[in-house]
């Protein structure tokens, strides 16, 4: 048994096909088929089944294959701590970021993590929650940028900042007359939300509970950019973070933003690890970097 072999069991499991698997792991279809079909030998079990037109594998072939990718994880993890000991801050980190805040923070953020960390190369992954936590506990991620609070005893939760919530409104809504609003007059308005899956919707519906708000029926967005133009649009209102209406972001004709007087309702943003991981020293310090977000941004006073 080789790490080679593993490697390729361990992308099959993953994509599910030995053309796609072969092309991922740079070798020839029939390669990869020989080299799986000797490690059934060499186990002694079967890994795959093969009269299926999608590759699947057997109950003992995915939990061979789901320890053999903590096994290249950790040879991963052995390679890098020998690069870091040479330069503590070179080598690379895979952080994921989930979609409603990856394209908004990542502008403000990044120059100043590769202005920190020059030689680092950063690895990024947009995904819904579930999902990066799923990556997380694979070992396909280093880190990641979640809401929190985030309550796996198995990871580490280092809080980053707080971002508040803007209510979005057409401009001709009544709400847009006041200068600012409490979060009771949002009681008995039905907002614009996210579908399922998206943490965002879970806070918006956090928030709609507290100001005895409803979602409005018959719509869910699949992305804060289509939020924002059916609020635009005059289709109705809806929370926004504060960071998705910021430069580079442009204005939108017809929308308004409106801040909450305190306490406003905001979502805690944190970056989140493996408590077991080899590299937390180092992502202390990266998240100090990633945290260093201006209070206008994260407020809304910065705002159009």
């Amino acid at each position: 048994m080789n790490l080679r072999d593993l490697k390729y069991l361990v992308t099959l499991m993953e994509l599910k096909h030995f053309g796609h698997a072969a092309e991922a792991c740079f070798v020839s279809q029939p390669t990869l088929s020989t080299q799986i079909k000797k490690l059934e030998e060499e186990l002694g079990v079967s890994l795959v089944e093969r009269n299926s037109r999608n590759v699947l594998l057997t109950d003992v072939g995915l939990e061979i294959a789901s320890r053999a990718r903590t096994v290249l994880h950790e040879i991963d993890q052995m390679k890098e701590l020998a690069r870091r000991a040479l330069d503590p801050e070179a080598g690379s980190v895979r952080l994921g970021i989930f979609p409603t805040l990856a394209p908004y923070l990542l502008p403000h953020v990044i120059p100043q993590v590769r202005k920190r960390f020059p030689n680092l190369t950063l690895f990024l992954t947009e995904d819904k929650t579930e999902a990066l936590l799923q990556r997380l506990h694979d070992g396909r991620l280093d880190a990641a940028i979640l809401a929190l609070p985030q309550t796996d005893l198995h990871l580490h939760a280092e809080p980053m900042f707080s971002e508040h919530f803007l209510l979005a409104l057409p401009a001709h809504h009544p709400l847009a007359k006041r200068k600012r609003l409490r979060l009771t007059d949002l009681e008995n308005q039905q907002l614009l939300l996210l579908e399922e899956g998206h943490c965002l919707r879970d806070q918006a519906l956090a928030v709609c509970q507290l100001a005895q708000a409803e979602e409005q029926s018959g719509f869910r967005a699949t992305s804060l950019e289509t939020l924002r133009q059916m609020v635009g649009s005059g289709v109705g209102i809806t929370l926004l973070p504060a960071l998705a209406v910021q430069a580079p972001v442009a204005p939108m004709p017809g929308l308004k933003l409106m801040r909450f007087s305190d306490p406003p309702p905001h979502r805690r943003i944190g970056l989140v690890w493996r408590r077991s991981s080899a590299f937390a020293p180092f992502l202390q310090r990266l998240c100090k970097v990633l945290a260093a977000v201006p209070k206008p941004l994260l407020s809304g006073m910065a705002a159009p």
